[in-house]
């Protein structure tokens, strides 16, 4: 079960996508959901109101399959907050993903961040010093104390990372 924050502590929970088609003639950020995304994707919702608790705040690729995902794990979720669509996180490097969590509201101690790879398992290693891989509809959980603009290089620890199989 999810542990309350403390008040200065920040919750920072990274999703990779759920697995996406490759269908002919559809652009990359038009890419949909297959059935096996859609399947994760419940379960990793599933798994972050089991082990995460409440999210404050939500930042979102505008791709469609990073729409799609966060539609099901919402879904999931007793109070989802809105999601802010951000063009920044689409095919961002770890350094535009950190301006993304410079951004987040500083009132929301716990936040959701769903994008894509290589940028996502970039942005693990960069703000904690370890390497985890971010399969598709796969979650990491970061936590520091401070605020959002204090993400910065190894300043959070990994406290859990999951795959979550539908």
């Amino acid at each position: 079960m999810a542990q309350p924050l403390a008040t200065t502590q920040r919750q920072l929970v990274l999703l990779r996508h759920a697995k996406s088609a490759w269908p002919d003639g559809v652009s990359d950020g038009a890419r949909p959901l297959t059935d096996r995304g859609r399947r994760d994707a419940v379960a990793a919702g599933r798994w972050l109101r089991d082990h995460v608790g409440a999210l404050a705040a939500v930042a979102c690729s505008p791709a469609t399959r990073t729409r799609q995902t966060w539609a099901l794990v919402a879904a999931e979720l007793a109070e989802p907050p809105d999601a802010v669509f951000d063009d920044r996180i689409y095919a961002a490097s770890p350094a535009e993903l950190v301006a993304v969590v410079h951004d987040l509201p500083a009132s929301a101690t716990s936040a959701l961040l769903i994008g894509h790879n290589p940028g996502m398992e970039d942005l693990v290693e960069l703000l904690s010093g370890q390497e985890r891989g971010m399969s598709t509809a796969a979650l990491a959980v970061l936590t520091w104390d401070g605020g959002w603009t204090d993400a910065d290089v190894q300043v959070a620890q990994l406290r859990d990372h999951a795959a979550p199989r539908g």
